[in-house]
């Protein structure tokens, strides 16, 4: 059973209510490919894809009208996301139901796709909104890659951890300040995939050390974590190329900013081993 639980929330109202309406057509869905007596879920399969696509339209709009109020650089990265749900859900909507076979296999894939999109969008995106400063006023921090001891969780394996991946976003801050032309394009990858491999490695050592400490928020740290994870996989160096400065203005400010977010709510709650 999948839950909207305090992990999902956003802290702004009016978004976080309409996530919960897509936990609750998910919840249909489940209900609906569980149902034993019901033979024949094609009108029921309808219904349940109509109001993805109608809810899909509201909130998408509400959304990125509030990230338009305020300014928030990762607009366009949400806008994207958005077209890629949009695209999926029609795509379902053209689906052959008509034998209960066929509805069993899409009513499948639909799970599948929404189970993935609830932990990932919203985990990996949406908790993010309003939390970046507009890029003017982030930029005029003397550094804001430095590792204070406000990050120290008192455990030094990840202390330690969490101080290299500031150092890597340095670099990649560096980059940025010093702007980003396509000349920089090998130096991009390369840090990028330094940092793409670094915090895999931090990620299953952190892991690793809440599994042995039998910590109980471990399944919600492992879905932030592929969550992120999936958000550095899917940089796209096509758009490194066409326009480097901005596109690394906008990462650097998401990754900086997932990180540091991350550490303060999630990271500093795991205890230290005695």
């Amino acid at each position: 059973m999948f839950r909207f639980t305090e992990e999902c929330m956003t802290g702004i109202e009016e978004i976080d209510e309409e996530h919960r309406y897509l936990f609750l057509l998910l919840h249909e869905g489940m209900e609906l490919v569980q149902n034993e007596y019901l033979t024949d879920r094609y009108e029921k399969i309808k219904e349940l894809l109509e109001n993805l696509e109608n809810y899909a339209e509201r909130h998408f709009m509400h959304e990125e009208q509030y990230m338009e109020q305020i300014r928030d650089p990762e607009l366009v990265r949400q806008r994207v996301q958005h077209d890629v749900f949009r695209e999926k859900i029609r795509g379902f909507l053209f689906s052959h139901i008509g034998e209960n076979e066929e509805q069993q296999q899409v009513l499948t894939e639909l799970l599948q796709f929404l189970t993935r999109w609830l932990y990932h969008h919203i985990i990996g995106s949406d908790i993010m909104i309003g939390k970046l400063p507009p890029l003017e006023e982030w930029m005029v921090k003397e550094n804001p890659c430095e590792f204070t001891d406000d990050y120290l969780t008192g455990i030094t394996l990840i202390d330690e951890e969490h101080k290299e991946l500031f150092r890597i976003l340095d670099r990649v801050n560096r980059l940025v300040r010093n702007h980003v032309t396509r000349d920089d394009y090998d130096e991009i990858t390369n840090v990028l995939q330094k940092l793409k491999n670094y915090t895999k490695e931090h990620f299953g050592d952190e892991e690793e050390y809440m599994e042995r400490i039998h910590y109980e928020g471990l399944e919600s740290q492992k879905r932030a974590h592929a969550a992120f994870i999936e958000k550095i996989e899917t940089v796209d160096l096509d758009r490194v190329d066409e326009d480097p400065q901005a596109y690394m203005e906008s990462l650097t400010e998401f990754l900086l900013g997932w990180l540091i977010k991350h550490i303060l709510n999630a990271d500093k709650k795991i205890p230290a081993m005695i």
